[in-house]
């Protein structure tokens, strides 16, 4: 007797394929979630039309729209990366679909690579959104597109640890509220509209080396100020990036 012939073929599909499938449904949940669209588009793209039609923050010399387009790329950046993947990852490790997923043909680390690729997805059309609307209002950016580049790819790297290890270690309702306090707290004195040399100057140094901090300044350096490569600010992404992941992957907790 032959053996039986199956279509499709039974058994695990590629690896790259199962993360790209993975990341089209993150994507798609995320963009379906009118919390989370509240956090990475509504709120950013508000922010962004009051302070730059409205003089309420002094922003120095300049058009307001040139201070402010970076930061509030930044705020884009922290929202999805940090406070948007926080929340969903802790409510899913709630209701035991982290468990499951972990139980499925697909990695565990394959999981965790197509949700950043969602983050990225989700950042390229905040920041396409955004700067439309920069453009719109009489933006003029200036300096180097790789900076930029890898400004908010360290920077996305940076909340993705912080983010997770928040996820993987808190209760949910505790996630909740602590990355949405974080996000409050981050946008009032992270350089994102408010300028940094406003507070004091010990408290400058303290906020200077937050990740949203570095993150501002540095893509304010480059599209305002014309630098080449904010050295500074690429070091200190650099360094919360690493310890951010590095926790998140000792300390997570699946269940």
């Amino acid at each position: 007797m032959s053996a039986g012939t199956y279509a499709p073929n039974p058994g695990a599909a590629p690896l790259p394929r199962m993360i790209a499938a993975q990341a089209v449904l993150e994507t798609k949940m995320l963009l379906r979630n009118g919390e989370q669209l509240l956090l990475t588009v509504v709120i950013p793209t508000l922010l962004l039309v009051l302070f730059s039609s409205v003089d309420i923050v002094d922003t120095g010399s300049g058009k307001a729209v040139d201070f402010l387009t970076p930061g509030i790329l930044a705020l884009a950046v922290m929202s999805t990366a940090f406070t948007g993947q926080a929340i969903a990852t802790g409510f899913e490790r709630r209701y035991g679909v982290l468990k499951r997923l972990g139980a499925s043909p697909l990695p565990r680390w394959a999981l965790m690579a197509a949700k950043t690729l969602s983050v990225l997805v989700t950042e390229v059309l905040q920041v396409i959104l955004l700067t439309v609307i920069a453009l719109a209002l009489g933006w003029s950016p200036h300096g180097n597109p790789l900076a930029v580049v890898a400004l908010l790819v360290l920077g996305t790297a940076a909340f993705s640890g912080l983010g997770l290890l928040m996820a993987g270690t808190l209760k949910a309702e505790a996630t909740l509220a602590a990355a949405n306090l974080v996000f409050l707290l981050l946008l009032v004195g992270g350089g994102v509209i408010v300028p940094l040399d406003k507070f004091p100057d010990a408290a400058q140094s303290v906020l200077g080396l937050l990740p949203i901090s570095a993150l501002s300044d540095g893509l304010r350096d480059v599209l305002q100020h014309g630098a080449s490569m904010p050295w500074g600010d690429l070091g200190i992404l650099a360094v919360w990036a690493v310890v951010g992941l590095g926790a998140a992957g000792r300390f997570f907790r699946w269940e």
